[in-house]
């Protein structure tokens, strides 16, 4: 800032307008930068300010925290009932198929089909180690059941040679666990609906061998299921020669419901076809209503923190009303005014979410970790698999949802600033210095 004068005819002085300095010139950046850093008299603004960086830090952090674990809960809880389940099922319109084989090659020929495997699913009873848990028997052949990845990368050793015997069962680990079985002993499998005898349907019981244990990570799974080779659970289920349906594998997930048509047509007019979209659709969609209301929620503790921001200023606009007249009097403009305070506003807003960044990330990259310190420190489970499903905590960030609330942040954080700036620049240098 300047001030110009020129000289008239007669000699006198008359003093032209302040010139207008460049935005955001270096003695703005120095003036916002001193007002931040008060002195012990001006001390309950510093306090302000502080608080104000605080809680945008732990807003931005903990939003980064949520929808990353929320994220990383959606995707693990996809991944594991996907690769258990299937991504279509195909079931005929009277609860069983029959003629699967001949189906499950037309299916296969469907372009981007990937795997079609027959399955009979069934509800029991499993007995051992003095307790009786419900359990759902899923009959599969043992080479469908090594091309499920998920099931078979986890399979204890040998697991799979023995289950090809036709006698043995493979059960997940937390049943077995459960019911104090190991690899080679035995469970009793107890059917409501067995053999028909004159006095009407009586429970079938069978024991099996438990030929290994499998573990996937997701406690609902491996605390009840069961896999049977195919033809023994056509037996025990009286099935006869029909299974429950086809589980087909198709190369996208996500476009599951464009597989649909094409499926149908290849499995014949008295085929049902669904996809894991709509058989799950309750849960994903809770699981995303979730997500949405918790993300509104944590987005007040940022709307709080620019709410401290503008009481700060308001506060440090009042205390510094004598040194805006002085400013104003040297030929300051009323702009340069407002971005002094637009900078220490902002500057609280800009470091407060770069702080909260970096605590998201750090947390996100390392939350396992943190979770078990904790659980041992309290000495309580948290995040309980029984509970939550799965057995270990994930995280995944989304870059874009990274960027929006960061982006959110400063925005809210700038909103804050336009009214005290407004009203600093507005401030009358006469009134302000009639009592000084």
């Amino acid at each position: 800032m300047a001030n110009h004068s020129m000289s008239d005819g007669a000699g006198s002085h008359v003093v032209a307008r302040p010139v207008a300095t460049r935005p955001f010139a270096a003695f703005e950046w120095m003036i916002a930068l001193r007002y931040l850093r008060a002195k012990r008299a001006e001390s309950f603004v510093s306090v302000i300010s502080g608080f104000s960086l605080i809680g945008i830090a732990l807003g931005v952090a903990t939003l980064i925290i949520v929808m990353s674990v929320m994220n990383g809960f959606r995707h693990e809880l996809l991944a594991r009932i996907l690769g258990l389940q299937g991504h279509i099922i195909v079931q005929g319109d009277t609860r069983t198929l029959a003629d699967f084989d001949s189906i499950a090659e037309r299916v296969l020929r469907v372009p981007g089909v990937l795997r079609v495997a027959p399955i009979v699913d069934g509800q029991a009873l499993a007995s051992g180690g003095g307790s009786s848990p419900g359990v759902v028997v899923r009959g599969m052949r043992a080479k469908d059941l090594a091309s499920l990845a998920l099931v078979s990368q986890s399979l204890s050793s040998g697991a799979l040679e023995r289950y090809r015997n036709g006698d043995s069962v493979i059960i997940g680990a937390r049943l077995a666990s459960k019911l104090g079985i190991i690899p080679g002993g035995t469970i009793t499998l107890i059917a409501p609906r067995g053999n028909v005898t004159p006095f009407g349907v009586t429970p079938r019981i069978k024991t099996y061998t438990v030929a290994g244990t499998f573990n996937i990570g997701m406690s609902e799974y491996d605390a009840s299921f069961v896999f049977m080779p195919l033809a023994e659970s056509q037996l025990y289920f009286n099935m006869g020669d029909t299974v429950t349906g086809l589980e087909v594998m198709v190369a996208s997930p996500d476009d599951v419901n464009a597989f649909v048509q094409p499926i149908a047509s290849a499995a014949g007019p008295h085929a049902v076809v669904r996809s894991w979209q709509a058989i799950s659709q309750s849960l994903f969609e809770a699981l995303a209503v979730e997500r949405n209301v918790m993300f509104l929620i944590l987005t007040l503790i940022i709307l709080v923190a620019a709410l401290n921001i503008v009481s700060g200023l308001i506060m440090l606009v009042k205390d510094k009303s004598g040194d805006i007249a002085i400013l104003r009097t040297m030929g300051a403009t009323r702009g340069a005014v407002m971005r002094v305070f637009l900078i220490s506003g902002a500057s609280i807003g800009v470091v407060g979410t770069i702080v909260g960044f970096i605590i998201g990330v750090v947390f996100c990259a390392n939350i396992e970790g943190i979770r078990q310190f904790l659980s041992s420190l309290t000495g309580t489970t948290l995040f309980n698999p029984e509970i939550y499903f799965l057995s270990r905590m994930p995280a995944e960030m989304d870059p874009g949802e990274v960027v929006a609330v960061v982006l959110m942040a400063l925005g809210l954080t700038f909103l804050a600033t336009l009214y005290p700036s407004w009203r600093a620049a507005r401030l009358d240098p006469v009134e302000a210095l009639r009592y000084e």
